[in-house]
């Protein structure tokens, strides 16, 4: 059995302590938040008795294999420093780190305390993105040249997670680190881009329309595009949709999880739809889902000793196009990497 503790006690973390209560051999003996109230709601939601305001107090206190950190980016290197003091394991938020420098720090000190740190990117373990990347790496349209990968919608984010309207950064670094994520587990690693943002919605501080277009060191092409403020009915959130052209054929997944293979031999079509876990809630079923899959492939790898696909160390990749993708929009520049 492997004990942990769940730091944050947010709109998010509803969704992670449901998924820990679905992985075999786990069980969450804390939580920990600053704000009183939500702190002992959740706990009495979730049946956890040892509850705390100080993250460091409890890792002292609790008999604990790892951490969930659960909070915004501001509190994320302090605690995975202190998870790294503690000898724990730790799976974290995104985005990661607030910089470079940070995030650079925070994986060499789970290194040198030798524990495994894994970034919550969990946009590409929904199943049906997940469903896409098998086809493509078993070939089903040979070599990709070129994809789009395309978030769009104007669902109400803020409602639940007011914070974002006051950030001056927004949709690149709370939505657009996920398709970038998803962009590089398909097509590998980026050498250059160059970024557009712009901000429609007058109430937020930060821009909520990104496009950036990536050159992949395998010699494919690829765009990112993400909106919160694109008016479609019906509103695909929160799908992502990706065409992926091969010189063999294309890949799609389509909004209503259809995910098309066209080859000239002709065409298939897949119903990828994720299952609706018992205590998820549509739309969210498709990330809700993915939640709990990443959390069972960070207990894997606690257990096989292996090294997680969206490791702290991995996602140092992901959170530099973050940073080049700002500067690029800030002086309409193309950034190498």
């Amino acid at each position: 059995m492997l004990n942990g503790a769940v730091i944050g006690c947010g709109f998010f973390a509803r969704n992670q302590l449901h998924g820990w209560q679905a992985v075999p051999g786990v069980r969450i003996l804390a939580l920990c938040d600053r704000d009183p109230v939500r702190l002992a709601e959740t706990a009495a939601r979730f049946g956890v008795t040892r509850t705390y305001a100080d993250a460091e107090a409890m890792m002292a206190a609790e008999d604990l294999d790892f951490v969930d950190i659960a909070t915004t980016v501001a509190a994320h290197r302090p605690l995975v420093l202190a998870a790294a003091r503690a000898g724990l394991h730790a799976i974290c938020q995104k985005p990661f780190a607030a910089t470079m420098q940070d995030a650079r720090e925070m994986v060499a000190s789970m290194e040198r305390a030798g524990k495994v740190l894994m970034v919550h990117e969990n946009f590409r373990w929904q199943s049906p993105v997940r469903a896409l990347l098998d086809a493509l790496r078993d070939g089903a349209v040979g070599r990709p040249f070129f994809a789009r990968f395309s978030f769009r919608s104007g669902h109400d984010v803020f409602s639940g997670q007011p914070y974002l309207a006051t950030d001056p950064r927004f949709i690149i670094q709370d939505l657009g680190i996920h398709i970038l994520d998803i962009a590089r587990a398909a097509l590998g690693d980026v050498t250059r881009l160059s970024a557009s943002t712009t901000r429609i919605n007058p109430a937020i501080r930060g821009e909520d329309v990104a496009t950036i277009l990536l050159d992949h060191a395998s010699g494919a092409t690829s765009v990112v595009d993400c909106s919160y403020a694109t008016r479609r009915v019906p509103d695909t959130f929160p799908e992502t949709l990706i065409e992926i052209d091969g010189d063999q054929g294309t890949l799609r997944l389509e909004a209503g999880y259809r995910l098309v293979i066209q080859r000239d031999g002709g065409t298939e079509i897949r119903n990828v739809s994720p299952p609706a876990l018992p205590w998820a809630e549509r739309p969210w079923h498709n990330i809700q889902e993915s939640v709990q899959v990443i959390q069972s492939h960070f207990i894997d790898c606690l257990r096989n000793g292996s090294e997680p696909e969206t490791s702290g160390r991995d996602n140092l990749r992901t959170l530099a196009l973050v940073e080049a993708a700002y500067a690029s929009a800030r002086d309409g520049s193309r950034i190498a990497l």
